[in-house]
């Protein structure tokens, strides 16, 4: 009977031995998967679309209609989010003092560090994806998000800039 008992409890032993195991791995397998999915967060995010049929740098157009659509004092706020990384969000008011209707304008946000290199940055369509246009002698507020940042980044400073537009025929 003793044997019985001692196999029993061996048995038991064995048994208890193997949840524990199987708990442990399942938990470590589990913190992995967690771990990849917030390290992949911020790569490989789809790219906005471009703005098509507009006047970039480097044309003569631009740099004469550039200085007219003028971008206010930029203000950004910084919120932590639940997975550890930070999100930066910059604004700036547009003000279209060309003359002429805007039924497309592409910004570039993005926060710099201390030598001026980009940390994070982003180019949007504003118009028209935010807006239809943007009227002469009108304004209009421009907003992005800007995701993935860390603590250990050097945010230094923010930047927003006009990279292309295009008028109403």
């Amino acid at each position: 009977m003793a044997s019985s008992e001692r196999q029993a409890q061996s048995t038991k032993w064995s048994r208890s031995t193997l949840v524990i195991v199987v708990a442990v791995v399942a938990a470590i397998v589990m913190a992995l998967f967690f771990y990849l999915l917030m390290r992949a967060g911020g790569k490989g995010t789809p790219r906005e679309p471009t703005l098509q049929g507009a006047i970039r740098a480097g044309s003569p157009e631009f740099e004469q209609w550039k200085p007219k659509i003028v971008l206010d004092d930029q203000q950004a706020d910084e919120a932590k989010r639940a997975l550890g990384d930070i999100v930066m969000s910059l604004r700036t008011t547009v003000r279209n003092i060309t003359g002429r209707t805007l039924d497309g304008l592409e910004i570039r946000a993005a926060v710099v560090d201390h030598q001026g290199k980009p940390v994070r940055e982003r180019t949007v369509v504003i118009i028209p994806t935010r807006q239809a246009e943007l009227e002469p002698n009108k304004t209009m507020a421009a907003q992005v998000m800007l995701e993935g940042m860390t603590e250990t980044d050097d945010r230094a400073n923010i930047l927003m800039e006009v990279t292309g537009f295009r008028f109403k025929q």
